[in-house]
């Protein structure tokens, strides 16, 4: 062996010695100095919780740890998992937060893939927008909208309230907010729910690309959000007037197949009926021209940006970390998902003789937006049947939409989010495996209230947009493309076009 080689293996196990006997050091003091209820899982008895309460003078007891921890603490035993659980539990919210906000990350590359690039900053440019005005007007008023208590104007059906406010003032870092099954702070319920907000425009915004008004479109999805949305959405989360649904078991739809997607959905269809198809979409005859989108790998990214993000859609929709339903949610999309894209990819396959990339990639998203309402209810076995019948609607939808009922919707969101949610709210009631008394007759009473209310609600706002300060690009600024008539700024840089003066010989 080399000189070299000897001390290159000399030096090698003095580092893997070092590195050994720090490790072994750094265990054993752990092991040393752990507290006794890490150590050891002695069960606590209620006398044990003594110093964590006070009684006021009333004779009540109260503790900093707020209402649910001794019952917490009796039932799984010891203090260490009680407060362990609310931590991860919020963790896990913040973490759910961030994956729906690259959602929108995930529907502006579908979107301008799926567009021209002639207007792709323009797409790009209302992603932005809607993040962050959903953001703001859900603090300033849509979230104590969205979550009345008892602060109804009509009762179950409308309220307008104020800022958030200090979310920290009924718990903090306790259970006081929401108790063990809402096991978050206040501003941890805001920043996941205001997430969801700004989707339902975001659906919109695909169906109305290359031919609205950017101004027109920034009114339309504020007034969308802040009002639209948290209105219709209070009626359900907001323990609003379905919750007499189903016999009094409530209308089910866990994390919005309905009062996220089809209203989104549904809110598009009314926009684009007021709007109107792009130009060169149909033929005088009403036949389809295709307009390509631009960048199939651009879509593509979107929608696996959109697969992941799902995961925090659904999960976060838990509540907490409790390990029993997040696993079982995080199955149930996933398999949904893979079985909405290979529904929708036999469908494609049979009805266009050809594999279609963009069936594939809105089948995936069929079937996300199928489970959306019954992840937590269902088996695996039905996620996959919800998924693939989320994926065959899809397709026929789009081709319905598109040819017979000629509706220009560019990235298919209509029916994607409108009549998939439909029918994943209505598999509440065809594969609950809980026994809960989901019925197809309430669960369609709910489900066809929010979806009307969100078309016709979009129909007058865009009706007044159109009537008084226009919705429309006009014909030379369409032909042009937004990125230029709008924001003068164009997504790519085109190489100069060679003229005689710069062709050398």
């Amino acid at each position: 062996m080399s000189k070299t080689k000897k001390t290159l293996t000399s030096t090698l196990a003095s580092v893997l010695f070092v590195m050994a006997t720090i490790i072994l050091s750094v265990t054993s003091a752990y092991a040393q100095d752990a507290p006794e209820e890490v150590k050891a899982s002695t069960p606590y008895n209620i006398g044990d919780l003594a110093p964590l309460m006070e009684k006021k003078e009333d004779g009540t007891v109260v503790n900093e740890y707020g209402p649910g921890f001794v019952e917490m603490v009796q039932e799984s035993g010891v203090y260490a998992p009680a407060f362990d659980f609310f931590t991860t539990s919020m963790l896990w919210t913040c973490i759910a937060a961030a994956l729906v906000f690259i959602m929108h990350l995930g529907f502006a590359c579908l979107e301008s893939g799926l567009c021209q690039a002639k207007n792709t900053v323009n797409i790009l440019f209302k992603n932005i927008f809607i993040i962050s005005i959903g953001v703001l007007t859900y603090a300033l008023w849509g979230f104590n909208t969205h979550y009345p208590g008892d602060a109804w104007i009509v009762e179950g059906w409308l309220a307008l309230k104020g800022p958030i406010g200090d979310l920290n003032a009924d718990g903090g870092s306790t259970f006081g907010y929401g108790g063990l099954d809402l096991a978050m702070t206040g501003y941890g319920d805001f920043i996941f729910q205001s997430m969801f907000a700004a989707t339902a425009a975001t659906i919109v915004s695909g169906a109305v690309a290359e031919r609205i008004k950017l101004g027109s479109f920034m009114v339309y999805a504020t007034i969308l959000v802040g009002l639209g949305y948290t209105i219709a959405g209070s009626w359900h989360w907001g323990a609003g007037w379905m919750s007499s649904l189903n016999g009094g078991e409530g209308f089910k739809d866990f994390a919005g197949s309905t009062v996220v997607h089809a209203f989104g959905g549904f809110a598009a269809l009314g926009a684009v009926l007021v709007l109107g198809a792009r130009k060169g979409k149909y033929t005088s005859s009403g036949q389809v021209k295709p307009i390509l989108g631009h960048s199939m790998p651009l879509a593509t990214i979107g929608v696996f940006l959109l697969f992941l993000g799902w995961f925090g859609f659904n999960g976060g929709s838990v509540l907490s970390a409790n390990p029993g339903p997040l696993g079982l949610v995080f199955t149930t999309t996933t398999l949904a998902a893979c079985a909405g894209a290979i529904a929708a990819i036999a469908a494609g396959w049979v009805i266009f003789k050809k594999p279609d990339l963009s069936m594939a990639l809105n089948g995936v998203l069929a079937g996300l937006v199928g489970i959306t309402a019954n992840a937590d209810i269902v088996s695996p076995a039905g996620a996959i049947i919800i998924g693939g019948i989320a994926g065959v609607i899809m397709v026929g939808s789009v081709i319905a939409f598109e040819k017979f009922l000629k509706i220009d919707d560019p990235v298919g969101a209509i029916s994607v989010h409108g009549i998939c949610g439909i029918w994943g709210t209505l598999a509440c009631a065809l594969f609950d495996t809980t026994d809960s008394g989901y019925t197809i007759g309430g669960q369609l009473i709910g489900c066809l209230a929010v979806c009307a209310f969100a078309f016709v609600f979009s129909v007058i706002l865009s009706s007044i947009l159109k009537v008084t300060i226009g919705i429309r690009v006009s014909e030379e600024d369409e032909v042009a493309g937004l990125d230029v008539s709008e924001h003068g700024q164009p997504a790519y840089s085109q190489p100069p076009v060679p003229t005689a003066a710069t062709v050398s010989v």
